[in-house]
């Protein structure tokens, strides 16, 4: 199939970095994809240590820019001429820290948002996997420079889009509040904790995503292949990324993303208090919240458990199985996070299945009550919960497992036309310092509905209590949120606490 191009008027560019790869996407002023670009990163883990080199994400970010201005070239003469902006997201919660005295030297390695090294003894704000904590022990147990840099206020925390965008345009520039979140910015108050006790000038200055951070200069352009002077805006994390690519920016509307683990994300006009603290919200670029949380239920479980599989012949195996015969909670390691926090929970099976095939569908199907239990949750706290719903993700492969989430949720789903991280970022480029919605209705494209099948949520009704019923057993979860989830149906739920 060719490439669409609707528009020579501008192109915007968005680089999504990730775990496995670094990924360039040109998008023109209607959301055709003109030009791709990407590039595989490594990772280094060592017990609880997760590093990558930032580095090689500039080294990839060359050679992926260039690779997309070159696939761009097969359509458009000069694509870089034509390129009006440019935003970076990155995994939440990876960092470095690099020197005063060279913005972009990288003194440490990426930490990266699951290392776990500060893990033991953490007892201050936030998740031990989270910057801070890995700022107090890069305090105490970094190199003899890190330390006294830490200590003297003369090392800077970056994130790594803060990394690269210094890099492009030859000066140190600000984060952007969502990346900021987890390094304990109050989106709120919009600063920094007064009481933090990270030294000051070690923390950046923060901004909205869309912000105009500079324009690549001479060796940015030479590195990447874009044009000296193209803008550089700030973005947002990995997830809001995905958020915007799906299009759920308005109250009401969520995305889905189900791959290895499970994340729901949305939209609200108020900011949602948990607390049980299994929900947490970056704040809109335009004006509200985007609250959301992440699982650890997902196709992990599936990998573990059925290595190899044929997931086709699997699928249609697991249709025969509607309910399954018993129920799991499909954990593929220790602890839970969302919709309930559970450091200690374990997966489990209880009740009788037949065999593999059996098993398998009560994976996918207990993946899909746990999604439906997010929700209830959600609209628990006062959040609109009645749509649209975007699903994404690798899950999304598979058209049985869509179909099952949408016959039990009870709600139609839509797979977006295009879901890259890369390609929100490529938005919020276009968008700049205007309305993020503006420009998600100008280019983000109707997507596939996947429509409940008549009678289908009715029948797994009765599995899905005795699912809650076991989480209750557990003391996983209270009688009353158990209660209200059986109780209250998604379609037409517009929020409200109970």
């Amino acid at each position: 199939m060719g490439i669409e191009h609707t528009s020579t008027s501008g192109l915007w560019a968005g680089v999504d970095v990730g775990t496995q790869s670094l990924r360039v996407l040109l998008v023109d002023d209607h959301g055709a994809v003109v030009g791709r670009g990407a590039g595989r990163l490594d990772s280094h883990r060592s017990g609880t240590r997760h590093e990558q080199d930032p580095e090689q994400w500039w080294q990839v970010l060359g050679h992926a820019g260039r690779a997309a201005l070159a696939d761009a070239g097969r359509v458009l003469p000069r694509p870089a001429g034509l390129v009006r902006g440019m935003a970076i997201c990155g995994t939440s919660g990876t960092f470095l820290l690099a020197g005063a005295d060279a913005p972009a030297e990288a003194l440490t390695p990426a930490l990266m948002y699951d290392d776990a090294r500060a893990a033991d003894g953490w007892a201050g704000p936030g998740q031990p996997s989270w910057p801070l904590a890995k700022l107090a022990w890069l305090a105490e147990h970094g190199s003899a420079p890190v330390r006294a840099g830490l200590a003297a206020g003369r090392v800077r925390l970056e994130h790594c889009p803060d990394f690269l965008a210094a890099r492009l345009v030859g000066h140190r520039v600000a984060t952007d509040w969502s990346h900021a979140l987890k390094t304990g910015y109050d989106p709120a108050a919009l600063a920094w904790p007064a009481a933090s006790a990270v030294p000051a000038g070690v923390l950046p200055d923060v901004v909205r995503p869309g912000t105009l951070l500079g324009h690549l200069d001479a060796d940015g352009a030479a590195h990447t292949g874009f044009a000296a002077g193209t803008p550089v805006r700030a973005g947002m994390t990995d997830g809001c990324a995905a958020q915007i690519a799906a299009g759920a920016l308005v109250p009401g509307s969520w995305n889905a993303v189900l791959g290895t683990t499970l994340v729901l994300k949305g939209v609200t006009a108020d900011r949602l208090e948990d607390p049980a603290g299994a929900v947490y919200s970056h704040r809109h670029p335009d004006q509200g919240w985007l609250p959301g949380g992440a699982s650890s239920v997902g196709a992990a479980l599936l990998d573990r458990r059925f290595p190899a599989a044929d997931r086709a012949r699997r699928d249609a195996a697991a249709a025969r199985f509607e309910p399954a015969g018993g129920i799991v909670y499909p954990l593929a390691g220790r602890g839970e996070r969302f919709p309930f926090v559970r450091p200690d929970a374990e997966a489990f099976e209880a009740g009788d299945l037949v065999d593999d095939d059996d098993r398998y569908a009560a994976v996918l199907q207990a993946v899909a009550y746990v999604e439906k239990l997010a929700y209830a949750h959600l609209r628990r706290l006062g959040a609109r919960v009645d749509g649209p719903y975007y699903v994404t993700g690798g899950a999304t492969r598979s058209r049985y497992w869509c179909q099952l989430r949408a016959d039990i949720l009870g709600h139609e789903l839509i797979l977006p036309a295009s879901a890259e991280p890369a390609f929100g970022m490529a938005v919020l480029a276009a968008a700049g310092e205007g309305p993020l919605v503006s420009a998600a209705g100008r280019m983000i494209r109707p997507g596939t509905v996947v429509t409940p099948r008549p009678g289908a949520t009715g029948r797994f009704a009765d599995a899905y209590a005795r699912f809650l019923d076991a989480l209750v057993e557990r003391d996983w979860i209270d009688a009353g949120l158990a209660g209200y989830a059986k109780d209250v149906p998604l379609v037409g739920a517009s929020g409200g606490a109970a």
